[in-house]
């Protein structure tokens, strides 16, 4: 049947063409999902395979791999322009910014001087090995050095890994890869003079402009949006002005000629500096959801793109120099890790050795990687591109596969809690959430104090004896605040999945009964509680 769709969509118009081969990828991609509950490995880990292998079968037509995949600029612009920003700003807005304050000398150490150090090593590795410009050998140095740590965040969330060692990789990863773009044009612009090289100096303040302006454009159109969304109170047009700025604030960097990476990381730093307690539930549920289903659709999109653009021929005929760049990129991630963390072990809060050996062996490459790869005009850079596939290919499948068992060995693993401890510490956290939540709504002056004081009365096992008991209470408020304590109790959820308190098992569970509570209440209001009374709802009121 799949095979006679296809067959009728090549005779259709391109449209028609692009909307098949996207219903049919993204198909893929649920497929994908549903089978790495049943086989643990990584879920991007589990997308680039998928990848590599519809890039080699013989399929004709529409599902071709030259139909699947585009041109190496297209994918570039798509990758970094596209697909990255909404990537950058999700995981900007979600970071605990106390924490990241708290941790900012070695983040900042990791992802600036590491940054450049692991770029000039490797740059210089490469050079010698393969004879090529430094300027050139530098940007492949500081293109590979951008980390991805998607498939390592999703670990520690299932294994309960300390949330310090959590920010320390997203936050590192985070501001490197802003890093990394920069001084990969940089090295680029600097192999293209051929009449006047910058000096070391020029070339320090040049980072500085581009880098700095980046950031100084974030902030601004982050401030700005923030100041617009403390004052609203409308779900959708409050989730539709944070993505217009994920995207807006990279547009405008990019037109000013700075870092537009930079600016949606500062962007999505400002919107999360916010107190998204504030804001109403139904507005944290959308807008939490909204950008869990962006993410997963971009990283999705990303990895599989990146198991379609690799050659596996190709890489087979270059596995020397590929052997050379990973050997190269594990010694200068080991140089930049335990130097890096040892410097800032003697100013501020020591890192153990433990978290070292994690953030090391931790440092994949993705989405960043690949699109600066593919990025490379300049002539007789194919040799690195294959490089830089072959690395990407190989801290994926190698340390990706991996991470897990080490974890376990370095004793890193916390959540040994049984599935129902678990599910108990949920509800404490969802019943707090959801008392602190009708607090509010008191104090606001939206439930007078009888129905305030009837409802923190209730529990789940008393709902029916109190709203038979307390027939003056106004129905329509009573509804409304119910919806609010269950979308608080989801917000509570959400934050015990983050926090590592529970695994992803027990979240979708427990999600699962809160979603199915909301959902009769939202659609049936004021009739949701009619199975638990034997009158009607004007009988309960005595009308």
């Amino acid at each position: 049947m799949l095979h006679n769709i296809l067959a009728q969509a090549e005779s259709e118009p391109t449209l028609i063409q692009v909307e098949i081969v996207f219903v049919v990828l993204l198909l893929i991609i649920t497929a994908v999902a549903l089978l790495v509950r049943k086989v643990r490995i990584p879920y991007t880990v589990a997308l680039v395979v998928v990848g590599l292998i519809l890039a080699i079968l013989p399929t004709e037509g529409i599902l071709a791999p030259s139909a699947l995949s585009l041109n190496d600029a297209m994918a570039s612009e798509l990758i970094l322009a596209l697909l990255v920003p909404p990537l950058i700003f999700e995981a900007a807005l979600r970071l605990n910014l106390k924490t990241l304050r708290k941790e900012s000398l070695p983040i900042f150490l990791l992802a600036v001087p590491g940054v450049l150090i692991a770029a000039l090593l490797v740059g210089n590795v490469v050079s010698f090995a393969l004879g090529i410009p430094i300027a050139i050998a530098i940007a492949f140095g500081a293109l590979i050095s951008a980390t991805d740590p998607v498939a390592v965040i999703s670990f520690f969330r299932t294994l309960g890994v300390d949330k310090r060692l959590s920010i320390l990789i997203e936050g590192e990863s985070l501001i490197n890869d802003g890093v990394a773009v920069v001084l990969f044009s940089m090295a680029l612009a600097a192999a293209g003079t051929a009449a006047v090289q910058p000096t070391v100096a020029e070339g320090l303040v040049e980072f500085v402009r581009v880098a700095g302006g980046g950031l100084l454009v974030g902030v601004a159109t982050g401030f700005l949006a923030a100041q617009i969304i403390s004052r609203l109170d409308d779900r959708l047009v409050e989730t539709t002005l944070t993505l217009t700025l994920a995207i807006g604030s990279f547009v405008v960097a990019e037109r000013l000629h700075v870092s537009g990476i930079l600016a949606v990381l500062s962007a999505g730093l400002v919107i999360g500096s916010l107190d998204l307690q504030k804001l109403s539930p139904t507005t944290r549920i959308t807008l939490y959801n909204f950008w869990d289903l962006l993410a997963f659709l971009a990283n999705s999109a990303v990895f599989l793109l990146l198991g379609l653009e690799i050659n596996i021929a190709r890489l087979a005929e270059n596995l020397p120099v590929v052997v050379l760049a990973v050997v190269a990129i594990l010694l200068s991630r080991a140089v930049v890790v335990y130097s890096m963390t040892w410097i800032s072990s003697r100013v501020s809060d020591p890192i153990p050795m433990r978290y070292r050996h994690v953030m090391f062996w931790g440092g994949l490459r993705g989405a960043v990687s690949l699109a600066l790869a593919l990025s490379l005009t300049v002539p007789g850079t194919e040799q690195l591109r294959t490089m830089t596939f072959g690395v990407v290919l190989f801290t994926l499948l190698v340390q990706g596969l991996t991470i897990e068992p080490l974890i376990k060995r370095l004793g890193l693993a916390k959540i040994s809690r049984s599935a129902e401890q678990q599910r108990q510490l949920a509800q404490l956290m969802m019943l707090r959430a959801s008392r602190r939540e009708l607090d509010t709504l008191q104090e606001d002056g939206l439930l007078a104090q009888p129905t305030w004081q009837a409802i923190t009365d209730m529990t789940e096992e008393h709902m029916q004896s109190v709203l038979h008991n307390h027939p003056e209470l106004e129905r329509t408020v009573l509804v409304e605040a119910r919806q609010d304590l269950l979308r608080a109790k989801r917000n509570a959820l959400a934050e015990a999945l983050h926090l590592s308190v529970i695994s992803e098992e027990v979240y979708r569970e427990q999600l699962g009964q809160l979603d199915r509570q909301l959902l009769i209440w939202e659609r049936f209001g004021e009739y949701a509680d009619r199975p638990w009374h034997t009158g009607s709802v004007a009988e309960t009121r005595g009308e």
